[in-house]
């Protein structure tokens, strides 16, 4: 019989596992359909909540399933990482999941939304857990479906060619992600990730493990969208609806970066000197590139996608140093840009609704005709530049500063400088949509009034409460990344908690 310690572990991947199974199975029927989803919403918040309050008092939990031991069973482990991406993963689970409610909801209902929209958060939830790198694979893959249904949704020419290339390079990443898998489980005779960290620095061949490392560096670098890998995501996330648009910012991305922290910080700690250097060039090469591409285009969708793969390389600054501060740092910037850019690309949707285009050249004069509308753009786009005291400012201060205590000042400078190109590109939004006067040749508009108003701003302004409350309330989730950080930079917790005296 499992302990509670087990249910608060699986409970974030059986929520939205029974959602999927049964809003499936109450296909055509929308409303009940909708109280399933509502209901696994708050059921995963409450559980979410329960596991990081469990882990922080008791630090890091495991969990054996079928009481099989360690390393040979599947093993689910919550670090104060994991825990708080399965908690910021049911945030965005209720926030999509209201304002989808507002937008074309009709058509996606019956294209499975429910469905495909709990199968996605529960392979997100699942690969925060996984305690091994094969179930880690499978995890991905049941995100890699379930996106995949998602962005064909509506079936329009723009969106089937972007599916397609989405999908073509993430099953190659998969692949070369399943021969590494392959290859690590030759030179060790193990995938837990916690035995990996034991058993890898005693491997005699070096050329072996720093070509898997690589490998991996690669497959997960393709899920992050980190340069050069990063094309698909401009070419696809531009076509989707706000609401799938922005789950997808807010998590798939975030999936691979946390895989690099995870198997890197604690597998391969140590054992490929090089790669430190490597994937700092690769942060400052994404950070350059994104903000670059975000800055030449004038939709506003664009804009927000490159803008993903930009702040991507502020992440990875903290697994370059890999230092305590700068480990802390990525924590913080990952929780922060997860609500920011989910809460950007669901303003656009409300943008499009109340000025009839994402592009900037046919929108004007949303300012004096909704203020309101004004206001809950600019904290997450203010707080996406990095201006005090939003959540986002918090985070590359962190960022900036380990790396300046790491004597890396070239990637604190090129973190400055990227900083001020991201506020250019918001306020290029913001005076184009919202300050100039309507042009001309406007499209016509939707009212964003009633039920419409209240589903699209309810969210958006709850997410934007929780940018506020980070960034002026900052000392408390300060403190848990600082923990973080310490956790993520010494491996001895982790692994004694999988193994416990396994030898």
């Amino acid at each position: 019989m499992a302990s509670r310690t087990d249910w608060l572990l699986i409970l974030p991947i059986l929520v939205p596992m029974l959602a999927c199974a049964l809003s499936a199975a109450l296909w055509g029927r929308v409303r009940a359909q909708r109280a399933v989803t509502f209901v696994a919403a708050a059921a995963l918040l409450v559980a979410a909540g329960l596991l990081v309050a469990r882990v922080m008092e008791r630090g890091v939990v495991a969990s054996q399933m079928g009481d099989w031991p360690a390393p040979f069973g599947i093993t689910l482990v919550a670090d104060l990482l994991a825990a708080a991406m399965v908690a910021i993963t049911a945030i965005m689970y209720a926030a999509t999941a209201v304002y989808a409610q507002a937008e074309d909801s009709a058509q996606r209902e019956a294209e499975g939304w429910h469905p495909l929209l709990a199968a996605l958060v529960m392979g997100v939830c699942g690969a925060f857990l996984a305690g091994d790198l094969f179930n880690l694979y499978v995890w991905f893959e049941v995100m890699l479906i379930a996106s995949f249904g998602l962005l064909v949704m509506g079936g329009g020419r723009e969106q089937l060619d972007a599916a397609v290339k989405y999908v073509m390079l993430n099953l190659v990443a998969t692949t070369v992600f399943l021969i590494a898998v392959g290859l690590l489980h030759g030179l060790t005779g193990t995938l837990n990730m916690a035995d990996l960290a034991r058993k890898l620095p005693g491997v005699e061949n070096e050329g072996a493990v720093g070509a898997v490392a690589f490998l991996l560096l690669a497959a997960f670098g393709a899920k992050a969208a980190v340069f050069p890998l990063f094309f698909w995501l401009p070419a696809a996330y531009h076509t989707a609806a706000a609401p799938v648009a922005a789950i997808f910012a807010a998590l798939l991305t975030k999936v691979g970066v946390y895989a690099m922290i995870r198997v890197f910080g604690l597998v391969f700690a140590g054992s490929t000197e090089w790669m430190p250097w490597i994937v700092g060039g690769v942060a400052a090469a994404t950070m350059v590139t994104g903000v670059l591409g975000a800055a030449a285009h004038w939709d506003i969708r664009r804009i927000l996608s490159f803008h993903i793969i930009s702040q991507i390389g502020y992440m990875l600054v903290g697994l370059a140093l890999a230092t305590p501060l700068a480990l802390a740092g990525a924590v913080i910037y990952i929780l922060h840009h997860i609500v920011v850019k989910a809460n950007l690309f669901l303003v656009a949707g409300a943008i499009r609704r109340a000025g009839g285009s994402y592009s900037l050249a046919h929108l004007g004069g949303l300012w004096k005709r909704d203020p309101w509308l004004g206001i809950l753009f600019a904290i997450p786009a203010l707080s996406l530049a990095g201006l005090p005291p939003l959540s986002g400012f918090w985070g590359k201060f962190v960022v900036v500063q380990s790396g300046f205590e790491a004597g890396a000042f070239w990637l604190s400078a090129v973190a400055l400088a990227v900083g001020i190109l991201t506020l250019y590109s918001m306020l290029k939004i913001w005076l184009e949509a919202f300050w100039k006067a309507a042009p001309a040749d406007a499209p016509p508009a939707l009212a964003l009034t009633g039920t419409t108003r209240a589903l699209m701003l309810a969210p958006v302004a709850a997410l934007g409460l929780v940018t506020l409350t980070i960034g002026l309330w900052t000392e408390p989730f300060a403190a848990f990344a600082m923990a973080a950080g310490e956790q993520l930079a010494s491996r001895d917790a982790y692994i004694a908690a999988v193994l416990g005296g396994t030898r």
